[in-house]
C-alpha cells in the first residue's frame, strides 16, 4: 500500500511542474519543508546538522487532489544540502507533500 502512495505522489509531481514558480528566500512553504525534513533527517542519524535548501531550485505548485483520503493542497521539488557534522556534499533532490492548512505530509530526499 504504502509503494502506491509513493508512486502515486511522484505521478503528482511529474503533472504539477508545468505550472510552477520559483520562490523566495523566505517562503513559508518551503521553510515548513526544511524544518519537517530537518527533524525527520535528524531522527534518522544524529550527525545531521543543517538542511539548506537552493532555493533557486525550488518550484512550489498548487494542487487539488487527495492519496486516498487524504488532501494534497501544495508540491515542492528542489535541491537540498544535507549537512553532516557542518559539512556539506553534493545537493540531494527532494519533494514536499503539503495537506490542509499547509501542514506537511510527506519529505523525501534522493540522491542524484
Amino acid at each position: 500500500m504504502l509503494p502506491q502512495k509513493f508512486a502515486l505522489a511522484f505521478l503528482i509531481v511529474g503533472l504539477l511542474t508545468g505550472g510552477s514558480l520559483a520562490q523566495a528566500s523566505n517562503d513559508p512553504t518551503v521553510a515548513a519543508c526544511k524544518s519537517t525534513g530537518l527533524l525527520a533527517l535528524q531522527e534518522k542519524s544524529k550527525d545531521i546538522s543543517d538542511l539548506v535548501i537552493d532555493m533557486e531550485s525550488v518550484a512550489v505548485s498548487k494542487a487539488d487532489t487527495r492519496v486516498e483520503d487524504v488532501a494534497i493542497k501544495t508540491v515542492v521539488l528542489g535541491e537540498a544540502y544535507i549537512a553532516r557534522n557542518g559539512k556539506t556534499g553534493t545537493p540531494d533532490r527532494f519533494v514536499c507533500l503539503l495537506g490542509d492548512k499547509g501542514k506537511v505530509l510527506l519529505t523525501f530526499f534522493t540522491a542524484q
